[in-house]
C-alpha cells in the first residue's frame, strides 16, 4: 500500500512538471500584439 502511494505522488509530479513545461513553452512562443478574441461575451482587444 505504501509504494503504491509513492508511486501515485511521483506520477502527479512527473504530470504537473509536464503541464507546466506545455505551459511555458506556449507563452514563450505565443506571438506579441493584439489579440482579437470574438466569444459569446462579445468581442475584446487586447494588447500583449
Amino acid at each position: 500500500m505504501r509504494q503504491n502511494t509513492l508511486y501515485l505522488i511521483i506520477g502527479a509530479l512527473v504530470v504537473a512538471l509536464i503541464a507546466l513545461g506545455v505551459y511555458a513553452y506556449r507563452e514563450q512562443t505565443r506571438p506579441k500584439g493584439v489579440e482579437l478574441k470574438i466569444d459569446d461575451k462579445g468581442i475584446s482587444i487586447q494588447q500583449n
